[in-house]
């Protein structure tokens, strides 16, 4: 916007160099899409003066007293009027598309029950006991070879789950929790995963139903993002 404004009023603008722009965002909740021509575009008074506007703030604000006002009042109707056309096209469109080819993963109930019980209903992460949330992870996919031995599973919690599965979680051969920088470079947040960091996983009691080292090592090499 600053760059803009110096093209419009030349580098040497007082206007631009002694007032920083000072952007606020704006979160639109239900947007609403206009399928008409230009002679329908609404527009005010004030749009017609000349740019740039020398004032000590260039910054203009719509209120609600002035122009925002009379822009309510002339898009209002043409909102309702949109609603209407949108409900009768909605209507008339089929609600599924056409049906598809499912092929299930063959043991894949069985491998659930057995995950969950041998992890006692708890998230090999976090103890949490909803079994709601809990889902049974494949530590090597089904899709990439692997099988659906308890070896190969660890019980989490959907969030972690997703995480494990896209690489920005693993465990080590010795069972302990790793949690990847990306989380925090790709999206600046995440220090409730880091607080797993280092930690030991909850393992079943039984030693065959314990997650195996080398599909751990397997997940280490071609998933975890390090």
């Amino acid at each position: 916007m600053e760059r803009r404004l110096k093209r419009k009023c030349g580098q040497e603008s007082p206007d631009i160099d002694e007032h920083r722009i000072r952007a606020q965002w704006t979160i639109i909740g239900s947007a609403v899409f206009f399928w008409s021509h230009h002679s329908s575009f609404v527009t005010t008074a004030s749009d017609d003066l000349p740019f740039p506007v020398r004032q000590r703030n260039p910054v203009r604000l719509i209120d609600s007293e002035g122009d925002g006002r009379e822009i309510w009042h002339r898009v209002e109707p043409l909102m309702r009027a949109s609603s209407q056309e949108v409900q009768r096209i909605d209507e008339s469109q089929p609600r599924y598309g056409d049906p598809v080819t499912v092929f299930p993963r063959l043991g894949q109930g069985s491998f659930r029950l057995i995950v969950t019980d041998s992890y006692e209903r708890r998230c090999a992460f976090t103890n949490s006991p909803v079994l709601h949330v809990l889902e049974a992870a494949h530590i090597r996919p089904y899709s990439s070879g692997g099988t659906h031995a308890p070896s190969n599973c660890i019980l989490l919690r959907q969030d972690l789950h997703t995480l494990y599965d896209r690489g920005y979680m693993t465990l080590t051969p010795s069972h302990q929790i790793e949690v990847s920088s990306r989380i925090k470079e790709e999206f600046h947040n995440g220090k409730e995963y880091y607080a797993l960091h280092g930690q030991n996983m909850r393992l079943p009691e039984y030693g065959d139903r314990r997650p195996s080292a080398d599909y751990l090592r397997w997940h280490n090499v071609n998933v975890y993002r390090s």
